[in-house]
């Protein structure tokens, strides 16, 4: 069996698969756009002095199962980011779309992507299966680097991966400046104003995701370099952090509508991204 005819195969299988690819893969963004759209406001609560809850995915899933059908929900968005994993896991088996989409680069990166969104998936099932909660990102950000520093090289670890962390949110926040999602977009759909609305979501929220990866692995090689674990965040002491510099509370405003705007720009992906 040669590779054209591997090729052709993955294509046929994609082909066959596309329908339940394309709802997964919206799901998923409309998952993910809820769960950013409610860190975005906790945090705002946070800049405002007005809230002790954790602004991330744990505190955005307590938001939720605080409100009227909020079990449903959470149930909804674990369906949601279960269709995101699996629409990337599909990317990696058959190719993403896109002329380049069967570069072997592009399917290890949608593979990563497919065990990242697991891991969320699994999370938010926990949670909604009331397996003990979510969680905070602060403990398991502290316990994850404590249980790496053990390791033979551990410290040298923990720094690699703030420093890929770090590299990765740079790259986001680049990306989205240079809106280079317009290529994974049906732009043609849009009008004038949508479109216009889309790159303000997008490049906003891209580049304040990007600054709060940046930032929290920057402290993920500062608990690697001072050996002192406690000094690696999750996203909600990254973000609480924000409020300590010279700007005050007022960065964490901008971070957080930033936040907000990602949410926004992910139901526009499951509108009109190529799947």
């Amino acid at each position: 069996m040669n590779a054209s005819t591997l090729t052709r195969g993955s294509q046929a299988g994609k082909r066959k698969a596309a329908p339940a690819i394309e709802g997964a893969a919206r799901a998923g963004f409309t998952a993910r756009g809820v769960i950013y759209l409610l860190v975005g406001l906790l945090a705002l609560q946070i800049a405002f002095g007005g809230s002790g809850k954790q602004a991330d995915q744990g505190g955005a899933l307590q938001e939720v199962a605080s409100k009227p059908f909020g079990e449903v929900v959470l149930w909804a968005l674990a369906v949601g980011l279960v269709g995101m994993a699996l629409w990337r896991l599909s990317e990696a088996v058959f190719g993403a779309a896109g002329p380049d989409g069967n570069k072997a680069k592009k399917r290890v990166a949608s593979g990563a992507r497919a065990v990242f969104y697991g891991f969320v998936a699994y999370s938010v099932i926990s949670f909604a299966a009331g397996a003990g909660g979510s969680g905070s990102s602060d403990g398991k950000s502290r316990d994850a680097t404590a249980k790496a520093m053990e390791l033979p090289a551990g410290q040298w670890l923990v720094g690699v991966a703030g420093v890929v962390i770090g590299c990765a949110g740079v790259w986001m926040a680049v990306q989205a400046i240079r809106r280079k999602y317009h290529k994974h977009m049906r732009l043609g759909e849009m009008s004038r104003k949508v479109r216009q609305a889309v790159d303000v979501t997008g490049v906003g929220g891209g580049v304040a995701r990007g600054l709060v990866f940046a930032v929290a692995g920057g402290f993920a090689v500062r608990a690697a370099y001072d050996y002192e674990p406690d000094k690696a965040k999750g996203m909600d002491d990254t973000l609480r952090s924000f409020t300590e510099t010279p700007a005050g509370p007022w960065l964490l405003v901008l971070i957080a509508v930033g936040l907000m705007l990602f949410g926004v720009f992910s139901f526009a992906m499951a509108r009109y991204r190529k799947v």
